[in-house]
Order: structure tokens, then C-alpha cells, then sequence
């Protein structure tokens, strides 16, 4: 089931997180932020997470992508799945359930850069309604090595038009 993240899930946040990081193909991060690192990132609202069988195995949350206030309708979305639990439909049931929430809380735009590579997430996305927007040719490194990053936005049809 898809609910609201409480604070007792940080352990399984941060260690779905860290799993994700350890695959080299999620971000440039290397590895997680402590909890209140995380919780300062991500906006207050829009915080979800997959629970099945009282385990929590996946998350998704917005972070704002500008404090200026003509920005407030922006966000970038993060999802991450236990890569144990990969394949199951979850990250998908969890977009849907952040782009549904965004829009109740004034979102406009939904950003995301991901790894080219990336194919599984790629298709996430652009199956929720995201196009490509550019890419970002070698952005910067991970792992010593130079990596490209698409753009990816979603234009709510119902906020902001």
C-alpha cells in the first residue's frame, strides 16, 4: 500500500537510498544523507512510501528546485526502490500517487535528471506523462568517469494553467 512517510521510516528510507546509490546508475551521490540531511532536502509534503508485508520497499518524495517564489510550483522528483523488489510495478504505483499528491499541493512541473543509461527509470517517466527536455552532456563524474544526465519535465494539465 501506498502511504504517507512517518518518521519511523528513516532506517528503511536511508538503507532503499543506499541501495539505489550502490548501483552507480541512480545519481552522482555516492552515498545517503543522515535523517535530518534528507528531511532538510525534500519538501514537507509529498513524501510516500510502498509498504508491503509491514516492510517499507519504496519512496518517493519532491524536493524544491529553487527557494524563489516563481518557482514554488517546481519539483524534482525522487523515487527509489529496493533493488531486491525491483520489477514488481512499485516505482510505478508510486509515481502516480506523487504526480496525483503534487498536483493537490500546487505543482505544476515535475523535474528529473537521470542517467541516460537508466533505462528502467527512463521509461518510468516518460510512461507518467514526462518528455525529455535536453540533456546534459558530461556533467560531471561518478566513479571517475564522466556521465551525461536527461532532463526530464511533466506539465500538470490541471495546476498552473
Amino acid at each position: 500500500m501506498i502511504r504517507n512517510m512517518r518518521s519511523s521510516d528513516a532506517d528503511f528510507v536511508l538503507d532503499i537510498y543506499r541501495r539505489g546509490l550502490d548501483t552507480g546508475e541512480a545519481s552522482f551521490e555516492t552515498s545517503p544523507p543522515d535523517w535530518p540531511a534528507w528531511q532538510l532536502k525534500y519538501h514537507s509534503f509529498c513524501r510516500l512510501v510502498w509498504e508491503q508485508d509491514g516492510e517499507v520497499r519504496g519512496w518517493a518524495a519532491l524536493a524544491p528546485v529553487s527557494a524563489r517564489e516563481c518557482y514554488r510550483g517546481v519539483a524534482e522528483v525522487s523515487i527509489y526502490v529496493d533493488t531486491r523488489h525491483l520489477g514488481q510495478g512499485i516505482g510505478g504505483r508510486l509515481m502516480a500517487a506523487l504526480v496525483e499528491e503534487s498536483e493537490q499541493h500546487g505543482i505544476w512541473t515535475l523535474y528529473s535528471s537521470i542517467f541516460p543509461e537508466n533505462l528502467a527509470t527512463l521509461r518510468l517517466h516518460l510512461g507518467h506523462g514526462f518528455r525529455k527536455v535536453g540533456i546534459r552532456e558530461r556533467i560531471a563524474r561518478r566513479d571517475g568517469r564522466w556521465r551525461d544526465t536527461l532532463l526530464l519535465e511533466r506539465r500538470s494539465t490541471r495546476v498552473g494553467v
